[in-house]
């Protein structure tokens, strides 16, 4: 028979047990209802992201990159557009309004249109600072933080409404959670309240850590730092190091403490963090899951979700800092560079017309043409075209005009420079452009080349005798006498520069008996209807 103190124990049992089912349905109960709850509700229409910062701080092309635009307007003033937001799991969309701010301080009245007493609960904020200058970074953070205080110090909110924006956030602060550690966060906190005896709609959470929320505007924020792809190019430049990164981030850090805010590193020139952004966002909005913890390795990466980040996890920077301390002032360490080297840029190379080309080339060939030359040019220079041996210089009859010289002159090595003709003519010839210099400079070639070696047969040799006669017949060529008037049997000497010399005489006396009739030039191209070979 069982005694009355089994009894009592087994009824204290059977209480606990009771207890402890109760318990385990009332957390299968509040589950289901969260699943219910998220299934059921729909994404809102009506929230809105504000993004503000400095001009050439990256805003356009960011907001660009979230909505996968690959080419950015950039406007002024205050800017409308927004993001295509889906939820696979709800089998909806919806769109997140986005409104740009103009960098210009003096544009910051028309956030009145943006950041409403009706918009505020469903607005989150988005800071922007570039990392091409790190230097102003904190400064640019500061003061639209002020500029932000004082619109929301203008907005028609009793105190009683701030207040309460202001514990709501510093509750989602404190109810962050470790991704993968929901359920097990969810079961302490309800086991918490059972054992306390409390009820249901108390807060059961830590306090908040020193320094974190001190300046709590009752909006979500977000800090974006862009273009981090530049720190390469401080490294290069400026000589900055980790520390300085370091230092950099530790002051981001206790900034965004200060205001509950997230802080991102993004790059859209590499592809950095610009999705986790977006997810981010969403997660923030609308309640997605985000699997994503913390991510501090990688210097120009990092993301620092709102909740996660305290003093003791930024005091592990301070091990990196060697030549600096963590309170010295930011802008001592961080100081604008006095002669900063531009961005090296690859020069462009813009192609001249063909067209333009091929004028100014004709213009400057067209100026290097020599002028027409006479009778004494021809004899004198190299234009004169060789003649079989014995022929004279043609003379001509009453009337008759003069038909030219034909008197091969041999070519000198040492004056071939200034004996033979360095152009032609392109208007006789019909040559021009480009292709008249290159037919001068092959006849140049073969007449160098034909003054080494012997003259053909019918051109002058030395000891030949050259007559002039007034019938314009030649005279005979070895022993024929001399034509009256005329000079006496010419002793060619063996060298080319005497020969060159008598010929000069000769076309000299030629013209000198031919008084009366005037010289008629000759141009340095024979006509080949005129030539007697």
């Amino acid at each position: 028979m069982a005694t009355a103190s089994d009894r009592s124990r087994t009824a204290a049992q059977m209480k606990e047990e009771k207890k402890d089912g109760n318990e385990k349905e009332n957390i299968w109960a509040s589950v289901l209802s969260e699943v219910q709850l998220k299934g059921t509700n729909k994404l809102s229409p009506n929230q809105q992201v504000v993004v503000i910062g400095d001009r050439e701080s990256g805003k356009t092309t960011l907001v660009a990159k979230l909505q996968g635009n690959v080419d950015p307007k950039k406007g002024s003033g205050l800017e409308y557009a927004y993001i295509d937001v889906r939820d696979e799991y709800r089998d909806d969309h919806t769109h997140l309004a986005v409104w740009l701010l103009d960098g210009d301080a003096s544009h910051a009245h028309l956030l009145r249109y943006a950041l409403t007493e009706e918009t505020y609960s469903s607005t989150l904020l988005m800071l922007t600072v570039s990392m091409t200058t790190p230097w102003a970074m904190l400064d640019q953070l500061h003061e639209w933080a002020s500029l932000l205080q004082d619109h929301i110090d203008k907005l028609p909110f009793s105190a009683e409404a701030i207040r309460e924006y202001q514990h709501k956030y510093v509750r989602r602060w404190q109810e962050y959670v470790e991704p993968g550690d929901e359920l097990e966060t969810a079961q302490l906190r309800r086991t918490s309240r059972h054992v306390d005896g409390e009820e249901e709609g108390m807060d059961h959470l830590l306090p908040l850590p020193e320094g974190v929320l001190t300046r709590n505007l009752g909006l979500d924020i977000v800090v974006v730092v862009t273009k981090t792809d530049y720190m390469a190019t401080l490294e290069k430049d400026l000589d900055y190091k980790e520390e300085h990164f370091d230092f950099i981030q530790q002051h981001l850090r206790k900034f965004c403490l200060q205001y509950g805010a997230a802080l991102f590193y993004t790059s859209v020139k590499e592809d950095k963090n610009c999705d986790l952004l977006y997810k981010y966002l969403v997660h923030r909005i609308y309640g997605l899951v985000f699997p994503t913890p913390a991510l501090v390795v990688e210097k120009d990466a990092v993301f620092i979700p709102a909740g996660w980040d305290n003093d003791k996890k930024i005091a592990i920077l301070y091990e990196n800092l060697q030549s600096m301390k963590p309170d010295d002032d930011y802008s001592d360490v961080i100081n604008r560079p006095t002669t900063r080297k531009p961005a090296p840029r690859e020069a462009e190379l813009h192609a001249e017309d063909e067209q333009n080309f091929l004028s100014r080339l004709l213009q400057q060939l067209q100026q290097q043409q020599p002028a027409p030359v006479g009778i004494s040019g021809a004899v004198n220079g190299s234009t004169a075209s060789p003649t079989p041996a014995g022929t004279g210089v043609n003379s001509p009859s009453a009337g008759t005009p003069i038909r030219g010289v034909q008197v091969q002159k041999p070519v000198d090595r040492r004056s071939s420079s200034s004996a033979i003709p360095n152009q032609m003519d392109p208007i006789k010839t019909g040559i021009t452009g480009t292709s008249e210099g290159v037919l001068a400079n092959f006849f140049n070639s073969l007449l160098k080349k034909s003054s080494s070696t012997a003259p053909p047969a019918g051109m002058l040799q030395t000891g030949d005798r050259v007559s002039v006669s007034n019938s314009g017949a030649p005279a005979s060529g070895n022993e024929g006498s001399p034509v009256p008037g005329s000079p006496d049997k010419l002793n060619l000497v063996s060298r080319p520069g005497e020969v060159a010399a008598e010929l000069d005489r000769l076309a000299q006396s030629a013209s000198s008996r031919l008084n009366p009739i005037p010289p008629v030039p000759v141009s340095t191209n024979v006509d080949n209807s005129s030539s007697e070979c």
